[in-house]
């Protein structure tokens, strides 16, 4: 689901989805850092990381894997979870924060395929179908249990102390977990899992709202 082709094939269509994508991993980490804020940790809010202007947020190999292979992180907003009232809840609302924020876009996203105007111009089916595929995607990976990504501190919220330590220590060694699991498919199954969950949540959503 790479951007690349779509540069070359409709540059103003890949200029559009590529801001809209770049807004959403932001709001993804945007969405953490306020929840954060909610819940009485404002290190987002003193390292000035509770904005959409793209620069503090931006990494560059995420921006870049983001338009290559569609799928890419901006820079992770700091959260001490040991300053969040109620830590248990704290810990869960700020991990799924940032989902939720992707799954929104992609709701967002779905809401406007609707439209006569849009469903029927080719090219802007083509750039809310991306985008909320991407979002999806997003939601999806971040959703998975593995640490450091959001659903391994989800996990954390229901655990005990010594349970939350010992994820905690695994953390450090996840990210090549995760690129060993990748590599060799064995996430494909549990990341459409995840895509599917995402979709029947949104399907349902939208058919409480057309009753």
């Amino acid at each position: 689901m790479g951007l690349i082709q779509l540069l070359f094939s409709n540059p103003v269509s890949f200029v559009i989805l590529a801001v809209l994508l770049l807004y959403s991993i932001i709001a993804h980490e945007v969405a953490h850092g306020w929840v954060a804020h909610l819940f009485g940790d404002d290190t987002a809010k003193y390292y000035g990381r509770l904005t959409l202007n793209p620069i503090p947020h931006i990494d560059p190999l995420g921006m870049l894997m983001l338009l290559l292979v569609g799928f890419g992180w901006a820079r992770p907003v700091p959260v001490d979870y040991y300053r969040l009232r109620n830590s248990r809840v704290g810990l869960f609302a700020v991990s799924l924060a940032g989902c939720l924020a992707n799954i929104l876009i992609a709701s967002v996203a779905i809401f406007f395929l609707q439209f006569p105007a849009i469903k029927y111009s080719q090219q802007l089916y083509d750039i809310f179908s991306k985008l909320a595929g991407i979002n999806i995607m997003l939601g999806a990976f971040n959703l998975i249990p593995i640490p450091p990504l959001d659903g391994s501190k989800i996990i954390m919220g229901f655990l005990p102390a010594s349970g939350q330590r010992t994820m905690a220590r695994f953390e450090k060694y996840g990210f090549f977990v995760i690129i060993i699991l990748l590599y060799t498919g064995l996430l494909n199954p549990l990341i459409t899992l995840m895509q599917n969950l995402i979709y029947a949540a949104i399907s349902l959503l939208f058919g409480l709202f057309n009753k």
